[in-house]
């Protein structure tokens, strides 16, 4: 068992967690046990998360996507009293952490997607250092490396061809990162990652010659937790399981 402080003390270190200005509160969200000895990790603290860490007997769970967010108002009704109350009734611990799970060079979600799709950073853009760009390991056409995408992320893809240029250069940031293509084609990417896309981008594609991959937004940030799960195993000696429940978004 290893103390709920001690844990929290340790992420909120490595993370960086004050380095980022971030859309929410990182770090332990709901108090539960003082110690902890299983933890279950997830992309967002939905209540099937939840549900499931209960099933699992977890004493913390780790998510990317916590329960508050600027803009809310506060009050703990509906959807978020809902799984607050289930949180708290099994005495679970939250601990989300968002913008500092993305940027984190070793458990990251960017660095952990650059690993499953075998892309190595050397640079760094776009606010507080977020997205990640590299050489791809070979030159290569749109439709190949979506391909590529597809079959290591197990999920269609969308892709916007640009000017069909070959790519040599890719720049990529998880989730919803596509307000990022400007930095990604200023950093010198030909080809730009990310989770989603919208109405401009089509037109950013088409009038740069930059290509567009939106590979989803759960699919794109399901690494990240799990790196930094396993690194609680090795430093906790704790029980970790990473459930991943199906988001076609």
């Amino acid at each position: 068992m290893t103390r709920t402080s001690e844990i929290e003390r340790h992420l909120h270190d490595l993370l960086a967690v004050g380095q980022f200005k971030d859309y929410g509160p990182n770090g332990l969200q709901v108090q539960g046990k003082s110690e902890v000895q299983r933890v279950v990790g997830g992309v967002t603290a939905s209540l099937a998360l939840i549900d499931a860490a209960i099933e699992a007997r977890a004493d913390a769970v780790l998510v990317h996507h916590g329960l508050f967010w600027r803009g809310q108002d506060g009050r703990l009704t509906g959807w978020l009293a809902q799984r607050v109350k289930r949180l708290m009734a099994h005495d679970i611990n939250l601990f989300a952490y968002h913008l500092p799970l993305d940027a984190h060079p070793q458990f990251g979600n960017n660095a952990a997607l650059g690993a499953r799709l075998g892309w190595v950073a050397d640079a760094r853009f776009g606010e507080q250092d977020l997205g990640f760009c590299g050489q791809l390991p070979e030159p290569t056409h749109l439709a190949r490396l979506a391909e590529h995408v597809t079959e290591r992320l197990g999920r269609a893809v969308v892709s916007l061809p640009g000017d069909g240029r070959v790519l040599r250069r890719v720049a990529w940031c998880t989730g919803g990162a596509q307000g990022y293509f400007e930095s990604a084609i200023a950093a010198g990417a030909d080809v730009f990652l990310t989770g989603e896309v919208s109405e401009p981008q089509m037109h950013l594609a088409a009038e740069t010659g930059v290509a567009f991959i939106a590979a989803g937004h759960h699919a794109t940030e399901r690494d990240g937790v799990q790196a930094l799960g396993a690194h609680l195993v090795d430093r906790f000696g704790l029980a970790f399981e990473f459930i991943d429940l199906s988001n076609p978004a």
